[in-house]
């Protein structure tokens, strides 16, 4: 075979890998917008985090398994060791708050459950449960962290908790693209 068949033939499964690996890939939740703002003596933050599921997820979930999505946030402070060249920086606090998303098939309704507050919400359709499940609004600042906000970086994430899962499920999950829907790390905006 000549070499310019095997090139043209090498180039052409090239670009089916790139077009298969787009395909394939899965989206990840996407932090849309994160804004700290000053409210009296505090700061709140306020933010939209956007969840495509796959259908591996949207399957889990319509067959009852609860499904824990976590959102984290994390306040970090930098210090200059040498002027600007090497900032120290430090996790001066973080949380996390889980919310456990469930497909009740008796009502056909989906509920969403705060784990830490117990507080349980009714929604009639899946994307509902996930666009309230998306809003973060007036979450409390500690004010003994932010009395000078300048060097202050808040940032924060969300995910499935994959450890949560039933454990005959765990394994699979864990090495499956299909789960791994953790966003990156955003920056809050401070206002």
């Amino acid at each position: 075979m000549p070499a310019y068949v095997i090139n043209k033939l090498f180039r052409q499964l090239g670009l089916w890998l790139l077009l298969l690996s787009s395909v394939v890939h899965a989206e990840s939740f996407t932090v849309e917008s994160a804004k700290v703002t000053s409210i009296g003596n505090g700061y709140t933050l306020t933010a939209e985090i956007s969840y495509p599921l796959t259908a591996r997820v949207i399957e889990a979930i319509d067959n009852g398994i609860p499904i824990i999505f976590q959102q984290q946030f994390e306040l970090i402070g930098s210090d200059s060791l040498l002027g600007k060249y090497w900032p120290w920086k430090q996790t001066l606090w973080s949380i996390e708050i889980r919310n456990e998303l469930r497909y009740l098939a008796l009502t056909q309704q989906y509920l969403l459950i705060d784990l830490d507050t117990a507080y349980q919400r009714h929604f009639a359709s899946l994307d509902d449960a996930l666009k309230s499940l998306g809003k973060v609004q007036s979450l409390i600042l500690p004010p003994e962290y932010i009395e000078d906000p300048d060097g202050l970086i808040l940032r924060l994430r969300s995910g499935l908790d994959l450890n949560s899962l039933p454990t005959p499920m765990r394994p699979g999950a864990i090495i499956s693209s299909k789960w791994q829907l953790t966003s990156p790390w955003v920056k809050a905006q401070w206002h």
